[in-house]
């Protein structure tokens, strides 16, 4: 009976192996897992040689190939690939042919389209390097995948009712960081290159900037104008990265950084009388003035725990001020109202001189004696705005006689701090959290305020035309 032919299972000799294998490798594919056919080839990776995987006709490489390069993180049955600011979401597909075809559903950043994904070969896990190559921004043909130069592609600006806004293309992401010097906002940009240019562009608030080079990168000039602050963010999306920087005067500044240089004008602030045990304002008078004490700026209190100077005392004080500030709290039994309330004088002054100085505004000597009656109002508009920024409503109210502040010759109002007399309002007074926002956001009003009016009071020559004490 013939039963079937056995193989013989003898390892034919090294050199027969060795023939065979040089006969079929020009026309043999690589098998792998669930009959994929691949093959290996050259690579030129972000400037390093490496390996590529050909697989269904489109260059793959390996978790171990792109480490050096990308972030990669495993999350079954996703892998998360991280690199120059983008975050891409490719799923692991078991089977290498369908993984290699463009159906496949991935996320790059916020936008999801379709493109080739993950898969694994022999266990390890292997990208496709075309869709790397769309999230990431990166320049890629068959044999080479480079990173982009981190450069500036492009700038441009607009204007806006509350805030100016600056755009900056940029090739790659880079490392920002953001500083003050006087009223200009340095953008470090690390590692970017650009050309110096200057731009200027129809805002209200960033009526011109520049962007300059140098050995750490590209670096941003902004003006911000009186009372402006700012901020930036990021915009990422597939291959391109987005800087965009707002300015205006509702947004804040840091207020660790009232000043840059110690100036001489006079702050006097001005805190009522306690009320009903609670001493409200002395407290936030002696935390604002601390705040610009230590920013070098010249400041004075009415009234300390030893007891408050005479009227006299308080009137020349107010005249020689730049800045006069009454800080009081509400005091009418039985009233529904609460919060905070800025008061602005409305009618003439109560010092005579004043008033008369007012009227001869164009003499040079007079100007510089006293303000123009615009000054209450910039200041209380900073005011405002600090406050809003961090979450205070506050009402406003014009009188036509305002105690003390008639004598000040530059800016001068009163701010109610709230009500003891209602439930609701006595609660926030007693806040720690609230007293240190009002501070600071008078502080810093206060000191921009007159950074802008000093640097609109010099020279050409460097030398002060008017504000001095």
């Amino acid at each position: 009976m013939n039963g079937p032919r056995l193989i013989s299972r003898r390892r034919l000799p090294p050199r027969v192996r060795t023939a065979l294998l040089a006969a079929l490798l020009p026309g043999l594919l690589m098998i792998g897992a669930a009959g994929a056919q691949y093959a290996y080839s050259k690579l030129k990776l972000a400037g390093r040689d490496a390996q590529a995987t050909l697989l269904g006709g489109a260059e793959y490489a390996s978790e171990t190939e792109l480490r050096g390069t990308l972030r990669i993180i495993r999350e079954s049955p996703y892998v998360r690939v991280q690199g120059l600011g983008h975050d891409l979401l490719l799923p692991i597909d078991q089977d290498p042919e369908r993984a290699a075809s463009t159906y496949n559903t991935v996320q790059l950043d916020t936008v999801r389209l379709q493109a080739r994904t993950a898969t694994l070969l022999n266990g390890e896990l292997y990208l496709p390097l075309d869709t790397l190559a769309r999230g990431l921004g990166a320049q890629y043909k068959t044999g080479s995948f480079s990173l982009p130069a981190a450069a500036i592609a492009n700038v441009s600006s607009r204007s806006g009712k509350d805030t100016d806004r600056i755009v900056l293309d940029l090739t790659r992401d880079a490392e920002v960081s953001a500083a003050l010097s006087g009223d200009v906002l340095k953008l470090l940009l690390r590692g970017v290159t650009t050309q110096a240019s200057s731009y200027a562009t129809r805002g209200a608030f960033v009526p011109k900037f520049s962007v300059s080079g140098g050995q750490g990168g590209a670096t941003l000039r902004v003006p911000l104008g009186a009372g402006a602050g700012y901020r930036y963010f990021k915009v990422v999306r597939p291959g391109s990265v987005r800087l965009v920087i707002d300015v205006g005067p509702g947004l804040p500044r840091n207020v660790a950084r009232l000043v840059d240089e110690p100036r001489s004008p006079l702050i006097v602030l001005d805190p009522a009388p306690a009320l009903g045990g609670s001493d409200l304002p002395l407290e936030v008078a002696r935390t604002t003035g601390e705040l610009l004490s230590k920013a070098g700026w010249q400041v004075k209190l009415t009234r300390s725990a030893a007891g408050r100077l005479s009227i006299a005392e308080r009137e020349q004080m107010a005249r020689q001020s730049q800045v006069f500030v009454t800080l009081s709290l509400g005091r009418f039994p039985g009233t529904p109202r609460r919060g905070l309330t800025l008061y602005q004088p409305s009618g003439e002054p109560d010092a005579l001189i004043v008033s008369a100085l007012r009227e001869a505004q164009s003499d040079p000597l007079a100007a510089a004696a006293v303000g123009n009656g615009g000054e209450t109002k910039r200041l209380s508009e900073l005011l405002l705005g600090e406050l809003g920024t961090r979450g205070l409503k506050v009402a406003t109210q014009a009188l036509p006689r305002l105690y003390l502040s008639g004598e000040a010759p530059h800016a001068a109002f009163e701010l109610e701090l709230g009500w003891p007399q209602n439930a609701a309002d006595l609660a926030n007074l007693l806040t720690p959290q609230r007293t240190a926002k009002v501070s600071e956001a008078l502080a810093l009003s206060v000191a921009t305020f007159l950074k802008a009016r000093l640097s609109n009071t010099v020279g050409s020559d460097g030398a002060s035309t008017g504000g001095g004490p």
